[in-house]
């Protein structure tokens, strides 16, 4: 399939409340939504940037002009036959893989829909329904983290994922813990301890906790298997996971017994579902992590959650947690059983609002060829 256009968007639209973690916040999504054209089907595609380098190397402004100068420019002069192929068609750009899964993405959605199936069957699913949790940012003290974890209890949330950051560790844990003795809880540090800390760490252990997500350096997975000797909780790794080969090193060092899989920090969904059919053979569990996606990447993230390897809640969330308003018109809404529906009509489910997203957009490229 030769694509006759590319159009990229870059938007910003704002959060129902700033999202911090233990080394940065955003207050709005400055996502690149990516549209692309052939035989008359539309695909849908988002790479979910943000203004700096906090979670890895790539912003918004990166993203872009890889996109427009490199990567479009390559899809564009290749012919793709099979979605699986698209990454190939990267290959000789190192990294940048943020801006290669919003291509990726929409060649993915292109191809489900031109071939009426649904994205979750195409990547091969077996689910109809993908168990989420909720991830609470870093909050000013204990009696607002109690109340805002309160409220998405009540909303039918089963699974909270705290995070942390030294002094803001053990005590909230603890108070969590203590309110809510049978909640599904973990906590992410975002690569900010390090191996020093491991018996302030061990801590934690207390706290009967799912797993304990990145604690250490982002491209550290040598220490976390020291690590992983050291604490009893589950260690997940997620920043370091950014290749088939890099998980495929973790599982040889046991660094982690989970892996949190996101498609847009690993490149996109080929890739995720390598990772995802290694760690099944090697018997390790893996679960959905999120990037605060608007409608476009939260849909692709249910597909993809819809393997079977997916047996712990991911970070998917319905639309409503993160906007007011999104840029779909068929926003998830979490079920009773704290879970989201995995969509089964064409392609990856999500029905563009075009005249919103016009309205959310500061910037708008086109590629032809």
């Amino acid at each position: 399939m030769k694509i006759e256009r590319i159009e990229l968007r870059r938007i910003h639209l704002p959060y129902v409340r700033r999202f911090e973690t233990s080394g940065w916040f955003h207050d709005a999504s400055d996502a690149i939504i990516v549209r692309v054209d052939a035989d008359g089907v539309t695909g849908w595609g988002e790479a979910p940037m943000s203004e700096g380098p906090w979670y890895n190397e790539e912003t918004y402004q990166t993203a872009w002009f890889m996109m427009e100068t490199y990567l479009g420019p390559m899809l564009l002069d290749t012919d793709v036959v099979d979605p699986w192929q698209t990454r190939h068609a990267f290959k000789r750009v190192r990294a940048n893989r943020m801006a290669k899964s919003g291509l990726e993405f929409a060649m993915w959605d292109l191809f489900a829909r031109a071939q009426n199936v649904s994205l979750s069957k195409l990547l091969g699913g077996t689910r109809d329904k993908v168990d989420v949790g909720v991830s609470v940012p870093i909050q000013p003290d204990v009696p607002t983290l109690l109340e805002t974890v309160g409220g998405y209890i009540d909303r039918g949330y089963k699974r909270v994922k705290l995070k942390i950051k030294p002094g803001w560790d053990v005590e909230p844990t603890r108070a969590i813990r203590e309110r809510w003795p049978d909640l599904l809880l973990q906590v992410d540090g975002n690569s900010i301890y390090h191996l020093s800390d491991a018996e302030h760490l061990k801590e934690l252990d207390q706290f009967n906790l799912l797993l304990h997500e990145q604690p250490l350096d982002h491209d550290d997975i040598f220490n976390h298997a020291k690590l992983a000797k050291i604490i009893s909780t589950p260690l997940c790794l997620d920043e370091s996971i950014v290749s088939p080969d890099h998980a495929a090193w973790a599982i040889e060092l046991n660094a982690c017994k989970i892996i949190n899989i996101k498609p847009t920090r690993i490149g996109g969904l080929a890739d995720s579902v390598e990772i995802h059919n290694m760690a099944q053979a090697a018997g390790m569990p893996v679960w959905h992590g999120g990037m605060l996606e608007t409608g476009i990447g939260r849909a692709t993230n249910v597909a993809l959650a819809s393997l079977p390897n997916f047996s712990l809640p991911g970070d998917i969330s319905a639309n409503d947690r993160y906007f007011p308003r999104d840029i779909v018109q068929n926003p998830f809404t979490l079920n009773s059983d704290s879970t989201l529906t995995v969509p089964t009509g064409s392609g990856n489910g999500a029905v563009v609002d075009e005249a919103f997203l016009e309205e959310v957009t500061q910037e708008r490229m086109v590629l032809t060829r």
